[in-house]
């Protein structure tokens, strides 16, 4: 199959709808991004990458990272970390506090911002101490990678922080709950922090390998979590990756993926590519809005999905 073809395609295809969708202008760092960007990356179980578009650019992954960081927590906490989160689609916003409130501060899945939040207390704990926390998610995603250039943006970070109002509400109200750990602020700092990881679209498809290949990275042969976990891993991303539009992503590309509001999205096709796209503007549920398009422009062209 000629995948640089089928991109070369896509990155034709989509390009109407580029000036569609609007970019996360609440977080003050990412309002200026430019809008008509795009790219878009595979990698292969031999390393091989085929791409198209802006694939060197540096974007904010945002919550991308709440796929790392779930990673972390299942890897030290196993089955018990569901004591402190579910694993079911939310079907409202990802940042609903009254979602939470009635659920009792247990937030739904790892994939809304509560659950984030709540999956980065458990870090803090098991790590004791925010910045160790937070070095040992930057030194898995850069290990994932295979890239240890990848840095976190301060300048996001900060904005966030100073902005983050609901994610600190939330913190606060599972702490009401007696479902969080440790002091809110520190936690929300490393969760703004992690979400602040710069990384491209060539970056993001070899992060994602070691989903496509059952927890084990298939070019080092390092195991990073069970092939268990990694196929419950991959069913979150199925269900839950897109928040209230998950099912539409899972209808329409069909395959386990988590999108970010700084417009990449992450795709695996088991047993053989880790897949990243690029576009900064976002449809009304938060995801990229060209980005998803060329997803299932992918996999109609290939016929890969896990259906």
């Amino acid at each position: 199959m000629d995948y640089q073809k089928i991109l070369n395609e896509i990155s034709e295809e989509i390009k109407p709808y580029l000036n569609e969708g609007k970019v996360a202008d609440y977080i003050p760092a990412l309002a200026n991004v430019d809008p008509n960007q795009f790219a878009m990356s595979i990698t292969m179980f031999d390393g091989t990458q085929y791409s198209v578009g802006n694939a060197d650019t540096l974007f904010s992954i945002q919550s991308i990272s709440k796929v790392f960081t779930f990673t972390l927590a299942l890897k030290y906490y196993s089955t018990d970390l569901y004591k402190r989160l579910g694993h079911e689609p939310s079907g409202n916003p990802f940042n609903s506090l009254v979602q939470l409130e009635y659920e009792h501060g247990k937030p739904r899945n790892p994939f809304i911002n509560a659950g984030a939040i709540n999956v980065t207390d458990a870090l803090v704990s098991h790590y004791k101490d925010e910045d160790i926390a937070y070095k040992e998610v930057l030194e898995f995603i850069r290990s994932i990678a295979d890239d240890h250039t990848i840095d976190s943006n301060p300048v996001v970070s900060a904005s966030e922080m100073e902005h983050g109002f609901r994610n600190i509400s939330l913190a606060n109200l599972m702490k009401s709950f007696n479902n969080f750990d440790n002091n809110v602020n520190e936690v929300v700092n490393v969760y703004f922090k992690h979400c602040s990881v710069e990384m491209n679209t060539k970056m993001l498809s070899r992060a994602m390998l070691y989903l496509a290949n059952h927890g084990v990275d298939p070019i080092t042969d390092k195991t990073y979590i069970s092939t268990q976990q990694a196929k419950r891993i991959n069913a979150v991303m199925l269900t839950c990756g897109h928040y209230d539009a998950s099912g539409d992503f899972a209808f329409h590309v069909g395959l386990p993926g988590k999108s970010g509001v700084g417009g990449g999205i992450v795709a695996v096709v088991p047993k053989m590519m880790g897949i990243s796209v690029f576009s900064p503007a976002l449809n009304a549920q938060g995801n990229s809005l060209v980005g998803t398009m060329a997803l299932e422009l992918f996999t109609n062209k290939t016929g890969f999905s896990i259906f």
